[in-house]
């Protein structure tokens, strides 16, 4: 047997910790997935129940799928490029980033301990995030299909979601991390609320309007006399299961640094392990707080689930440079916002209450508060750099990069969902006929009964 090189400095116990840490995050991330079933479960009419979580299921996958192939290869290229030079254009960076980390690459399929560190530091560390954040590329379908439950045909949702994939990897190269195209220049995302929250918002701006509302969401249906959800307990209990499972996550969005395990953000800006862990915290608190008063004053139930998300959104791009006393204010007015847009929808008859209240604006808020609040706050760069584009900490967080990134992000969504409209519409159709969505897809497609028939219109008795 031929003797194979081992280097222990791959495998340290400082090593295995964090490795530890970012394994954790992505159990974190599967759990906020499960919330999310319960949520749209508990929220959409029971005769679609089953269908809609299948295809949540089909199309969260195709998403990590999409992701271990080549997704997470256009996101590390931006840690390649940073080594750019005249001999060494960005162009070759990018693809030899590509040949390294797709599915097949040589750097996803060695072991770390058999690979020097001088070519590759932290191997297991970039391993274990191509699951971790191939997890968020199902995420991003998950999401979106909150705004096309019910309406889209599934070969559509399933397309949808392959090309949804890879265009949110391309944009997450350009803004979450430290040394991304637009985060070098100033736009900070700590969470990756560009890719994950603003770009599928902006893919329902599009996919909302061209498929209309549901049978009896605004207007009674001779076979749907109101639109009514099912179970709001079930509802409000996957609300917690995220609450309960994004805390791993946060932590998962640091970058820690030996020998002295110094603690950054993903954006290397200064912060610390329990400054970003009470600031998720204190985010839920104060939207759920403002939420309840606004559900209460308004007598609307909805509020009482839109207020903790909508803080947690708008504190989400910021959590590594916010204090929790800032971070509770900022996150007690998000539900304002929240309030304003889903009334909008409501008044202009938007069947999409979800991502465009709370991504296309709590987020858009967010991303702009962090702006305005820590405008000119140093971060950016990589450890090991002093000088240049690329420099530790060189760049500053820049309310104008802020506004261009949520522009961006928004963009991106709305030009893809634009774009695959009209080639869905004569390839594998776009829309579920409207008697098919009054009838429940449940029983179209699968041949399920719901488990409790809907009341009977009272007869008259014979005199």
């Amino acid at each position: 047997m031929s003797e194979v090189a081992i280097f222990a400095e791959q495998v340290t116990t400082g090593q295995l910790l964090q490795n530890l840490l970012y394994a954790s995050g992505t159990v974190g991330a599967l759990f906020v997935v499960v919330g999310l079933l319960l949520v749209d479960t508990g929220g959409i009419r029971r005769r679609n129940v089953f269908n809609a979580t299948i295809e949540k299921l089909v199309g969260f996958f195709i998403g990590v799928t999409v992701y271990f192939l080549i997704g997470f290869s256009l996101w590390a290229a931006q840690y390649y490029v940073m080594y750019e030079g005249p001999d060494y254009p960005a162009s070759v960076a990018f693809m030899d980033s590509v040949k390294a980390l797709w599915v097949g690459g040589d750097m996803v399929n060695a072991k770390a301990q058999h690979v020097d560190p001088a070519a590759f530091p932290g191997l297991n560390n970039f391993q274990i995030f191509i699951f971790f954040l191939a997890v968020f590329a199902g995420i991003v379908n998950v999401l979106l299909h909150f705004a096309v439950s019910e309406r889209m045909k599934a070969s559509a949702y399933y397309v949808t979601c392959a090309v949804a994939a890879l265009v949110s990897s391309g944009l997450s190269y350009m803004t979450w991390g430290s040394v991304g195209t637009l985060t070098v220049l100033g736009f900070h995302d700590f969470f990756g609320a560009s890719f994950v929250y603003l770009f599928p918002a902006g893919m329902a701006l599009v996919f909302a309007k061209v498929l209309g509302a549901r049978p009896g969401m605004f207007e009674p249906h001779q076979d749907v006399a109101a639109y009514t959800v099912p179970n709001l307990g079930l509802a409000t209990t996957g609300i917690m299961i995220i609450f309960a499972g994004l805390p791993m996550v946060i932590l998962s969005c640091l970058f820690f640094f030996d020998p002295e395990a110094l603690a950054v953000s993903v954006t290397m800006a200064d912060t610390s392990v329990g400054l970003a862990f009470n600031n998720y915290a204190v985010s839920w608190a104060g939207g759920a707080l403002t939420g309840a008063a606004i559900a209460y004053k308004t007598r609307k139930y909805s509020y009482l689930l839109l207020g903790p998300l909508a803080g947690y959104v708008s504190g989400a791009p910021g959590f590594d440079v916010y204090t929790p006393w800032v971070m509770f204010l900022v996150a007690s007015a998000a539900p304002f916002v929240a309030y304003f847009v889903y009334e909008l929808t409501q008044k202009l008859h938007i069947d999409e209450h979800k991502l465009i209240p709370l991504f296309g604006g709590v987020a858009t808020y967010g991303f702009i508060m962090v702006g305005v609040l820590y405008s000119g706050t140093p971060r950016g760069g990589y450890l090991g750099f002093e000088e240049g584009t690329y420099a530790f900490q060189g760049g500053e967080i820049s309310i104008m990069m802020q506004i261009v990134g949520v522009v961006v992000s928004l963009g991106a969504g709305i030009l893809t969902a634009a774009i695959l409209v009209p080639i869905l519409k004569v390839t594998t159709g776009l829309k579920v006929s409207d008697e098919d969505q009054a009838k429940g897809l449940d029983e179209v497609y699968w041949g399920i009964q719901p488990d409790v028939e809907p009341h009977a219109e009272p007869t008259q008795k014979a005199a």
